[in-house]
């Protein structure tokens, strides 16, 4: 694999859009994003790996802009089949989804690694970026929640509707989980590190679990991160109550205390600018812009920004 110079961690909808920019600002070729995989997860006899789907999707401009997941204009005849047969159909997969799904899954029969089926998926969508799932092993995030049985984390979020009952976030698999090929290179061959507006506690977290990312993010300590919170509040998700899960605040100072270990500076929004000396106690840099990525103007403006924070050049 030839070493690409940007290196970001990645998953979820906010780094989806924030992603959408920065391919406006860096070549794609020169682009490395290791993505959360601890999602993942077999739906119907069929692996469905949402964090690399949800960025394929958009990076190829075919994602569905109203929910942030899913292909645009797709139907769901076959899921409506399927509920009329089973109980358990509340996954929301379309027709012309459940493409990538059915082939990620023959290629995985087949023998071929979730790396390469990856690699050959993006090169459909016609992408030149390189996408490395965070490890090929099973690495389910398990959430513990009050008076209710264990759940990973899409049935948390999608079955349950993310309810504020999470008690503890439990990456135990992650941590179990040899890196991906590639991963660890990358991570020490990167002239830029950038941390996309993704949940810090289930996608962020997760790819950090992974032996060997931790020790490597840390003897960089270079990373510049973008902060998904906005005014104590997430833009999209559940991002408020997982944080309160491992006891972090639901702010951008939280989220920051979060990154201190492996990051140099933080980019935070226009309406947390107070909490910009507080952060820069912490060791970090700051810097204040619009991170709402409301539109294309705003993703590759807020790209833009971390990359050259990252360069030294702002």
């Amino acid at each position: 694999m030839a070493v690409r110079p940007v290196v970001v961690l990645a998953g979820g909808v906010g780094a989806a859009r924030f992603l959408s920019g920065l391919v406006q600002v860096v070549p794609p070729e020169q682009l490395t994003v290791i993505v959360n995989t601890g999602d993942d997860r077999d739906f119907f006899g069929l692996r469905v790996c949402p964090d690399l789907d949800i960025i394929t999707y958009t990076l190829a401009g075919r994602v569905q802009r109203e929910t942030g997941w899913g292909l645009a204009g797709d139907t769901f005849h076959c899921l409506e089949a399927l509920r009329r047969l089973r109980g358990d159909a509340w996954f929301q997969l379309g027709d012309q989804d459940l493409a990538t799904h059915i082939q990620r899954s023959a290629r995985l029969r087949e023998g071929a690694s979730l790396t390469e089926v990856t690699r050959e998926i993006t090169a459909a969508f016609g992408l030149e970026l390189e996408l490395l799932p965070m490890t090929e092993a099973e690495a389910p995030t398990r959430l513990l929640r009050r008076d209710r049985e264990p759940s990973d984390f899409e049935e948390y979020l999608v079955r349950d509707g993310a309810p504020d009952d999470v008690e503890a976030v439990d990456l135990s698999a992650a941590a179990a989980a040899a890196p991906a090929p590639g991963v660890l290179e990358a991570l020490a061959a990167a002239e830029i590190l950038l941390i996309c507006p993704s949940n810090p506690v289930v996608s962020i977290g997760t790819i950090r679990a992974v032996q060997g990312v931790e020790a490597r993010l840390r003897e960089r300590r270079d990373a510049v991160a973008v902060s998904p919170i906005i005014g104590g509040r997430p833009v999209k998700g559940p991002a408020d109550r997982l944080l309160r899960a491992v006891g972090a605040e639901v702010s951008a100072q939280g989220v920051a205390k979060l990154y201190q270990p492996i990051a140099k500076a933080i980019v935070i929004d226009r309406v947390d600018a107070g909490l910009a000396p507080a952060i820069e106690a912490l060791g970090l840099g700051v810097r204040v812009t619009e991170t709402l990525m409301k539109d294309t103007r705003v993703c590759r403006q807020l790209a833009d920004l971390a990359l050259k924070l990252a360069k030294g050049s702002e």
